[in-house]
């Protein structure tokens, strides 16, 4: 059982920070469960054209292995303008649809406003849905008041929130995975 998660950005901290918690609290919970943290800042991912997925560069196939990889997804992103970014969306662009059929994805996310939870319920979910995932109910939001100086998070309800949803994430993915023929 590995979950895979996605910090959908190339620029910042907080939205690797709230990811990697939330699987560090699923290893802490569920030491069975493998974990594995893709973060685009480490990626040279060229944007999607339509092409043969073996004529895109080294990282964008890497990116498109590791998820294709994966059996369950933790998605963080931040939101600007009201919008997560490019770089998530072309993810989502370069991985085949299939990839995510009948898998289970979460999300967290972080912005600059106590509103902009809401990029979550009206653009992400929307797109899980479009592929066929099997979508956590629970999410995670974060804003800037709810870390450090030091980017930790401090805010008990926000390590609440991320605790529940580590438990969430493995009840579902145990209870809704697809045994794969051999």
């Amino acid at each position: 059982m590995k979950i895979l998660g996605i910090s959908g950005t190339i620029i910042g901290a907080k939205t690797a920070i709230l990811v990697e918690t939330v699987l560090k609290k699923m290893k802490e919970k569920y030491p069975d469960t493998e974990i594995e943290m893709l973060d685009l800042r480490e990626y040279n991912i060229e944007f999607c054209d339509g092409r043969n997925p073996d004529l895109y560069n080294d990282d964008t196939k890497k990116m498109i292995k590791i998820i294709s990889d994966a059996d369950f997804y933790l998605i963080g992103f931040p939101i600007f303008n009201g919008s997560f970014p490019a770089p998530l969306k072309n993810v989502f662009d370069l991985v085949h649809p299939a990839v995510f059929r009948h898998k289970v994805m979460g999300f967290v996310a972080n912005g600059g406003t106590y509103q902009h939870y809401l990029v979550v319920e009206n653009q992400l979910k929307p797109i899980a849905g479009y592929l066929r995932s099997f979508v956590a109910p629970s999410y995670v939001y974060a804003n800037g008041e709810h870390f450090n100086a030091a980017n930790e998070i401090i805010d008990e309800e926000v390590l609440s929130r991320i605790d529940a949803l580590a438990e969430e994430l493995i009840i579902m993915q145990k209870g809704l995975a697809i045994k794969k023929p051999e």
